[in-house]
């Protein structure tokens, strides 16, 4: 199966900005990680933030 490639920009975008990730380690994962990734993320910093649990938002 073929992702948008704008939908696997912003998953290795979000991801790199917050993990400080090269690209050439973020392109590894298949999309069902960079989602897992972007979800934990979303999670850790809903929690700093004291927001309500909101998954995967970008």
């Amino acid at each position: 199966m073929t992702y948008p490639a704008e939908k696997i920009y912003e998953e290795m975008a979000f991801i790199g900005y917050y993990m400080h990730w090269q690209n050439s380690e973020i392109e590894r994962f298949s999309h069902m990680e960079r989602q897992r990734w972007c979800r934990e993320i979303s999670r850790i910093n809903s929690k700093l933030n004291d927001e309500p649990d909101n998954i995967f938002k970008i």
